[in-house]
């Protein structure tokens, strides 16, 4: 197996990151073995900024960890070589650049979870590649002349990401795309067309996105195309945050994700209510929990099937959860005795902590210590709720599965909630989104009580 395969850490490393992880806003360390080969060969047109591009990474590599090879020998492109590594970085290549025994020895590369990263150019690269086109995401199109625009954030979890706004402006060449990546990608960024002219992609122009692919994981980012953009400290971390996903340092949910709707969208609270002591501070497009026992809850809606998706970040030793399938009150304790919590703690009791359904279902732990990023950075669960099925899913990989059979508590319609669990305790929250489900069929698991959802 590449070592990229290896995701995540074992549940006693993580009990050993977490002395280094309680600092606010600190890093998680890099694994030694760690190595990206920089590949740069073009075929086609030839940007200046290859040895600016090539020179950040290996910067990036000294500063964080992990260590850099360069070439432009195609030749490298075999088995043995590239088992070396745990990322390949495409750094704005052009044209044809691979013939088909290194394609080949690639495919197998990706297919053992080798990992991907293309920059800018590498999207006009080999368009007779159908595997290739697949793992950059989308081949390009045209570009107008280099100017500013602003690009929206989509994804403020994903490490290539976290450290941005909602809105990023800078100035580069934007590219178009023969064909949007949405479906099959998770977009983490987008032009706004408004804000510049020559964007061709109808107002919806992915720039940046992830996606597991064959076997590997790949990541893309359009932006790169200037010398300036390798000495810019936020698009640095933002290529950082792709190899780091890449090599499987770093963990997120880079499914594809169509039809959520927020819930909190990072600007107002509007819907929601504090039940209890303590509060959420508001910050950055951020609610972060101060003082507690008490709870945040959706007070606008209850909802019945859905998939309810939420950001999160520990910086130490913390507590909270997300609440599902109470009822509406004043009361925080109204979610726990009728409710389901789940948990988010970085080092209590299996059924307890991070990932299971508080007292009553531990997460599977392996998977659960595979998916999990530690203090210090954010984390995505999906809590997908289908009449009594409760489901769970960290950073894109599935940890639990329950079933409620409690009469005396019910998820076929309900209200949700975060917590904020004490003085002790600070955990923050992004993005809350939620997306409807089809009615369970009365009777079966996830069945949907009759008059469901509203």
């Amino acid at each position: 197996m590449h070592p990229s395969a290896r995701l995540g850490v074992t549940a006693a490393a993580a009990t050993a990151l977490l002395a280094t992880m309680a600092l606010p806003g600190a890093a998680a360390p890099h694994r030694a073995e760690n190595r990206v080969l920089v590949f740069s060969k073009t075929a086609g047109f030839r940007h200046d900024s290859l040895p600016d591009g090539i020179a950040a990474v290996k910067d990036l590599g000294a500063q964080h960890g992990f260590a850099v090879d360069a070439t432009e020998d195609a030749g490298t492109f075999n088995d043995t070589d590239l088992a070396r590594y745990d990322a390949v970085v495409f750094l704005s290549t052009t044209g044809d650049v691979l013939d088909g025994a290194q394609q080949t020895a690639f495919e197998r590369y990706i297919s053992d979870g080798g990992g991907y990263v293309g920059v800018h150019a590498a999207a006009d690269t080999e368009y007779d590649w159908p595997f290739y086109g697949g793992l950059a995401g989308a081949y390009f199109d045209s570009h107008p002349a280099i100017q500013p625009a602003t690009v929206r954030v989509e994804d403020r979890a994903h490490p290539a990401t976290a450290h941005l706004g909602a809105a990023w402006d800078r100035t580069d060449e934007w590219y178009n795309y023969r064909s949007n990546p949405r479906e099959r990608a998770h977009v983490l960024a987008a032009l706004d067309e408004a804000t510049y002219t020559g964007g061709t992609m109808n107002g919806d122009h992915p720039l940046a996105w992830c996606q597991e692919y064959q076997g590997g994981r790949a990541f893309y980012t359009g932006a790169g195309h200037t010398k300036e953009s390798f000495a810019d400290p936020a698009f640095r971390t933002h290529l950082l945050g792709g190899i780091r996903y890449a090599t499987g340092e770093a963990q997120a949910d880079c499914r594809p994700e169509q039809g959520y709707r927020p819930l909190f969208d990072g600007t107002s609270t509007d819907g929601w209510k504090q039940a209890g002591p303590g509060s959420f501070t508001l910050n950055d497009g951020t609610l972060t929990s101060t003082g507690g026992m008490g709870l945040l809850w959706y007070e606008a809606q209850e909802l019945g099937s859905y998939s309810l998706k939420l950001d999160w970040k520990m910086t130490g030793d913390d507590n909270s959860g997300v609440f599902v399938g109470f009822p509406a009150s004043d009361d925080p304790w109204s979610a726990v005795d009728k409710g389901y919590e789940i948990q988010i703690d970085a080092s209590d009791a299996a059924d307890r902590t991070t990932g299971s359904v508080y007292t009553f279902q531990a997460a599977d732990i392996p998977a659960r210590d595979a998916a999990l990023n530690p203090p210090g950075a954010w984390n995505t669960y999906e809590i997908r709720v289908e009449g009594e099925h409760l489901q769970l899913w960290l950073n894109g990989r599935k940890i639990n599965d329950f079933t409620n059979t409690d009469p005396a508590r019910s998820l076929r319609q309900g209200h949700i909630g975060i917590q904020n669990h004490g003085a002790d305790d600070e955990v923050a929250f992004r993005n809350v989104r939620v997306k409807e489900l089809p009615d369970a069929p009365a009777g079966g698991a996830g069945a949907e009580r009759k008059g469901g959802k509203r």
